[in-house]
C-alpha cells in the first residue's frame, strides 16, 4: 500500500462489503489474505452501482448512474479518486489489468435495470453477462495475478458460476424484484405463469451452470479455491432449499440461509477442502 489514503479507501470497501453481505464477506475471509483487498474493492464498486438502480428511488437514478460511470472511468484513467470506493476499485483494476470491457458490460446491465421490461433469451443473457459473469471474471483476473493463459483456461467455468449465482438471486428475490421494482428477469416469464413446470425448467438450467462452475473451482489457484468453494456451497444450499419449495412460497417471501447454517457450511467446506474432497 502506497499511502494512508489507499488504506482508508480500501477499508471503506471492506466496510461496505461486510455491511451489505455476510455471505460474500465470509467467502472473502476464506481466501488467501493477498486477495482480500482487491476482492473487497470489486464488491464495493458493484454494490454501489447496484444500490443506485435498486434503492435511490427519490433521486434521478439515470443521472446518478451516468455520473458514477464517468467517475469510474476517470478514476481508472487518473489512478486516483476522491470517492474512496472508486479509488480502491481503480487500484484493483490497474494492478490486475481488469479489462475495461468487463466494466462496460457491468455498467450496461445496471442501465438495463433503470427501465424494466420483459426479457427475451438474448436480453436475459446480456443482462446475466454484465451483472454476474463479468464480476466473476474481474475476480478471476485477481486470482490469476497476471497469468493470462490461466485466466483464459478458467474463464468459461467462472462465467457459468457467476450465472448460477445470479439466477438463484433472481429466484430468491422474485417477490421484491417484481412487486417493488417491476422486474421479471427470466425470459418471457410472466409472474402469473410461474408454476412448478416453469420453476423446474429454471432449476435445471441453474444446476447445469453449477456443475460447470464446480469444475472451474477445482482448478483455481490454491489461495482462491477454498474461498470460492465457500460461496459455491452457500449458493448451492440456497438452491436446494428453493428447489424444495412450491412456486407460491417463492412469491411470498425471500428465502434465506440462517447465519448459524452459514457457519456450519463453512466448517464442512473446510473439512472437504483439507481432505481434497471438493
Amino acid at each position: 500500500m502506497d499511502n494512508l489514503y489507499d488504506s482508508v479507501a480500501l477499508k471503506c470497501s471492506e466496510i461496505t462489503t461486510k455491511s451489505y453481505s455476510t455471505s460474500f464477506s465470509l467467502g472473502i475471509l476464506s481466501l488467501a489474505k493477498k486477495y482480500h483487498a482487491p476482492i473487497y474493492s470489486i464488491y464495493g464498486f458493484v454494490r454501489f452501482a447496484d444500490e443506485i438502480v435498486d434503492t435511490f428511488h427519490e433521486h434521478d437514478k439515470t443521472t446518478l448512474l451516468k455520473e458514477f460511470r464517468e467517475e469510474t472511468y476517470k478514476a481508472i484513467r487518473n489512478k486516483i479518486s476522491l470517492n474512496p470506493i472508486l479509488h480502491s476499485f481503480q487500484l484493483a483494476v490497474n494492478k490486475y489489468n481488469i479489462d475495461m470491457e468487463l466494466i462496460d458490460s457491468f455498467l450496461h446491465s445496471m442501465e438495463m435495470d433503470l427501465n424494466p421490461y420483459l426479457y427475451d433469451r438474448i436480453t436475459f443473457e446480456t443482462y446475466i453477462l454484465g451483472s454476474a459473469e463479468v464480476v466473476g471474471l474481474m475476480c478471476l483476473r485477481v486470482f490469476c495475478e497476471g497469468n493470462d493463459v490461466e485466466y483464459q483456461r478458467l474463464k468459461p467455468q467462472a462465467m457459468r458460476l457467476g450465472a448460477a449465482y445470479q439466477k438463484i438471486n433472481f429466484l430468491r428475490d422474485m417477490k421484491a424484484d417484481y412487486f417493488s421494482l417491476g422486474r421479471a428477469y427470466f425470459p418471457l416469464l410472466k409472474i402469473e405463469n410461474f408454476d412448478e413446470a416453469a420453476k423446474r425448467e429454471i432449476e435445471a438450467e441453474i444446476d447445469n451452470d453449477f456443475q460447470e462452475g464446480l469444475r472451474g473451482i477445482r482448478n483455481l489457484p490454491i489461495g482462491a479455491r477454498f474461498g470460492v468453494y465457500v460461496s459455491f456451497v452457500y449458493y448451492y444450499n440456497l438452491f436446494k432449499k428453493i428447489k424444495n419449495l412450491p412456486p407460491a412460497r417463492i412469491l411470498e417471501e425471500r428465502i434465506r440461509i440462517t447465519d448459524t447454517r452459514k457457519y456450519a457450511l463453512i466448517f464442512s467446506s473446510y473439512i472437504k477442502h483439507k481432505l481434497n474432497l471438493i
